[in-house]
């Protein structure tokens, strides 16, 4: 119908006049293909989408279409970032499929960054070989463009890639007072020595992650050091490559230098080992706080985390046997007085054992996951019973996991 021509119409505000701070802040929500699209609907909305606080932080998705699940990044968005934001980007991950493909289209971004100052860096594989499957060379060398330009690196996550020593010494070259944490599992191309030049330097550290042949009573003395900040968080992977391999031993008084130095930091160990690899473990007392059994382990493995782990705090024992833990449990109880959280997948535990471990732990479990067919009926409990007993002891409501939580 045709409006009286005395009738005033209110007009609403106009979205191609929002200012810049209020588009910023959509824009911020927005998945970065919507952001996209919104960019194209006038010319105020496309100078926001080239905002260099938007591309601060940003995450490239690389992958082969027919092979995977990610959503790629768009090629001509990246070859805009390239031109347009390359020198705004600091906080930065590649995320990529198994192909080789994908991780080469990653290195070839990465060498592009000659002007960026990122402090953040992370390469993450969804599943391998991806990084392991390109020529080391051609990563290296993308890689140390980023190392040599950034000069501000603070966190750096390149776990299963080719990295090597003499990157690492790049690194430290230029980034050893911003450096706080380094994730480094399974890169086979770094020695202790590699690692051993980063301690040396990097005096800031807070987080660092490593495998376990990568670990030595003289990289525990350096992080020791009177020069280095408080370590926060060290994660140890003891991983088994062949059946049989030998491991190391670390000596008491390394770990006891670094209690000394860091009282407050959290050791995390996953061990995914072969039940005859454990013999040197858990001989002697270890600050170990995080404690996750990958694989199969034993009575025995589990008698001795009650006796040498006193600062447990959390333990995760994804399968043992067919024999029941509860003296191992009662022990680790007893033992370990700041435990706060298990797990328990293909166990065996007697449900008497088990509401004597809640009783002796008390209020301060605050995770509590066990599968129900762990628990085992005895002359003095059902499985009907243990929830509320549990739940008693605990303090709020409690019943068995039907499927792992961890």
């Amino acid at each position: 119908k045709n409006r009286r021509e005395n009738e005033v119409v209110e007009e609403g505000p106009s979205w191609e006049c929002l200012p810049q701070e209020i588009l910023f802040h959509i824009f911020q929500y927005l998945p970065l293909l919507d952001r996209a699209y919104a960019s194209q609907v006038c010319r105020g909305w496309n100078q926001a989408f080239h905002m260099p606080e938007l591309w601060r932080c940003f995450e490239f998705e690389l992958n082969q279409p027919a092979s995977s699940y990610l959503k790629a990044t768009h090629p001509d968005l990246i070859k805009q970032i390239i031109k347009k934001h390359s020198n705004h980007l600091q906080y930065v991950s590649f995320k990529v499929d198994s192909s080789r493909e994908s991780a080469e289209a990653a290195c070839d971004i990465l060498s592009q960054l000659v002007n960026c100052s990122l402090k953040t860096l992370g390469l993450i594989s969804t599943a391998r070989p991806s990084f392991m499957e390109m020529p080391k060379s051609h990563f290296i060398s993308a890689l140390t463009v980023v190392f040599v330009n950034s000069k501000s690196l603070s966190s750096l996550k390149i776990d299963d890639t080719p990295v090597d020593d003499p990157s690492l010494k790049v690194l430290v070259a230029n980034n050893s007072d911003t450096l706080k944490l380094l994730k480094m599992s399974s890169c086979p191309h770094v020695s202790p020595a590699g690692i051993m030049c980063v301690a040396d330097q990097c005096h800031g550290l807070r987080e660092l992650a490593l495998n376990y042949h990568l670990l030595s009573d003289e990289l525990l003395i350096a992080l020791s050091s009177e020069k280095h900040v408080h370590l926060e968080h060290l994660r140890i992977d003891v991983v088994s490559e062949n059946p049989g391999q030998q491991f190391h031993t670390i000596k008491k008084s390394s770990w006891d230098a670094m209690v000394r130095h860091s009282p407050k930091f959290s050791l995390v160990m996953y061990f995914f080992l072969y039940e005859e690899e454990f013999d040197i473990f858990f001989r002697d007392e270890i600050p170990v706080t995080h404690l996750y059994f990958g694989r199969s382990v034993s009575k025995d493995v589990l008698g001795r985390v009650g006796l040498t782990c006193p600062r447990l705090v959390e333990l995760v024992v994804c399968a043992n046997g067919l024999r029941p833990l509860d003296e191992e449990l009662i022990r680790i109880a007893q033992r370990c007085t700041q435990l706060s959280a298990i797990g328990l997948g293909e166990c065996e535990v007697s449900c008497s054992a088990f509401v004597e471990f809640v009783k002796m732990c008390g209020d301060r479990l605050t995770q509590l996951s066990i599968m129900e067919e762990v628990l085992v009926p005895d002359h003095r409990y059902e499985l009907d019973d243990i929830h509320w007993e549990v739940s008693k002891h605990l303090g709020r409501v409690w019943f068995p996991d039907m499927m792992p939580t961890w």
